[in-house]
């Protein structure tokens, strides 16, 4: 009997230190739990809140939004701001300096160096006080527009950086008034070097840079921003020149909900309706459906390639004048016919016919058959280097030609004069006999 009492004293102990160790356990994994609890917590009072930001795969372009940003992303991927942050935090992380309308306006001159108006505001010349100088567009808008949904659109803008682009450097969102600030051009647009007497014929060389750093341009709009832009209004007043006569492309939609800045009013076959672009370089495609595609951006820019070849405007007749030398070449060669009288012929011809073919593949009816505008990208380039090509292999034929002919001049000098004298009379016997 006092084994048995011995055994199950034992064994009631050993449960009760198994039990004590369990509930020990529970306790410290319960505290531990939540301490972690009140260290993420305070952890998620100190931090932004981020989704589709920079701490995630989604980029805008190659400028991101700064870790300590304290923005999120609306239902689009949208920037927006959180409430509670200050908006000069909002700015100084995306990189756009926001202007006062005072400062702009003492800038401007109390808005009185108009340098241009565009069908959605008048832009302005304006001299910063760090002594930048430029453009200033002021946006038709209405109050029906947020503050915030116009500051999500410019972040958006800020972030799009290509040297053939117009960047933004700055905004004023201010007592419903929306302006950007872009960099200053001071070259103008392409359209007024085109067709204004102010100015000199562009050469032919030009020409064709002029058209490869807008399809550049283009290409990083298409195939580098994220999400992809689709500029929708590609003309020639869209097309800005600097110092260099580098050209930028300006006037990519800025997208408050479903309305476009760019949007305008047009008349198709006696009625209003509400289009965006301009008349002479819309895609076919486009006016019957009313959906912009990638390839409608290269449908505009096959005009603005053919207005760069022959200098007419797009809204009087240019396609119908293509289509007619079209006609005569089968769309390949020949379209000498249409080249600009300004250039007086100083062109390559080669050239000329694989840009102007290019440009009739960009304007096919048939969107699917039109190039992206990597492939156009490539072409010119390819013409380019090859332009550049013939021209060094032409100064390497002058430069050898000049040494040949130094030696012979040279090798002259070192000869005796009886020796030079004995080969003009073996000459001149030559010539006796032949006679």
């Amino acid at each position: 009997m006092k084994e048995d009492s011995l055994i199950i004293g034992i064994s009631i102990g050993v449960v009760i230190g198994v039990l004590l160790a369990i509930v020990t356990l529970i306790c410290l994994r319960y505290h531990k739990h939540s301490q972690i609890g009140n260290s993420s917590s305070r952890r998620a009072a100190a931090l932004p809140i981020r989704a589709n930001g920079a701490d995630s795969g989604m980029i805008l372009s190659d400028s991101t939004i700064d870790p300590e940003s304290p923005v999120k992303a609306g239902r689009n991927g949208m920037p927006f701001q959180i409430e509670g942050f200050k908006r000069n935090n909002v700015v100084s992380a995306s990189g756009i300096p926001e202007y006062s309308f005072k400062d702009l306006q003492k800038a401007t001159c109390n808005f009185t160096t108009l340098i241009g108006q565009g069908a959605f505001g008048p832009v302005y010349k304006a001299q910063m006080t760090t002594g930048q100088t430029v453009a200033v567009k002021v946006l038709a808008t209405d109050s029906k527009q947020g503050e915030k949904e116009f500051q999500s659109e410019v972040m958006l803008l800020g972030r799009l950086h290509h040297r053939n682009l117009v960047n933004l450097v700055g905004y004023c969102a201010e007592k419903g008034r929306n302006i950007l600030i872009y960099v200053y051009m001071s070259k103008g647009n392409l359209a007024s070097h085109l067709y204004c007497e102010n100015h000199g014929p562009l050469s032919w060389d030009l020409r064709v840079h002029i058209a490869l750093d807008v399809a550049r341009g283009l290409e990083y709009l298409h195939d580098g921003a994220v999400p992809s832009i689709i500029h929708r209004d590609i003309k020639s007043s869209n097309i800005l020149l600097d110092d260099s006569m580098i050209a930028r492309v300006i006037g990519f939609p800025i997208r408050i909900g479903c309305r476009f800045w760019t949007f305008k009013r047009e008349i198709v076959d006696g009625h209003a309706v509400n289009i965006q672009g301009t008349f002479g370089y819309l895609d076919p495609e486009y006016i019957s459906t009313r959906t912009f595609t990638n390839k409608s951006d290269v449908y505009s820019y096959g005009v603005l390639l053919f207005e760069l070849i022959a200098g007419r405007n797009p809204q009087q007749g240019l396609l119908e004048y293509v289509e007619l030398a079209a006609l005569n070449n089968e769309g390949k060669v020949g379209w000498e016919e249409i080249v600009d009288a300004r250039l007086e012929g100083k062109l390559d011809v080669r050239e000329l016919n694989e840009v102007a073919s290019l440009a009739y593949k960009c304007i096919n009816r048939g969107p699917r058959k039109r190039p992206a505008m990597r492939d156009i990208v490539q072409v010119l380039s390819r013409i380019l280097k090859l332009r550049h090509k013939k021209r060094h292999h032409r100064k390497s034929l002058s430069a050898t030609t000049d040494d040949v002919s130094l030696d012979m001049d040279a090798s002259e000098m070192r000869t005796p004069v009886s020796e030079r004298h004995q080969r003009e009379e073996s000459v001149d016997s030559t010539d006796t006999c032949e006679v």
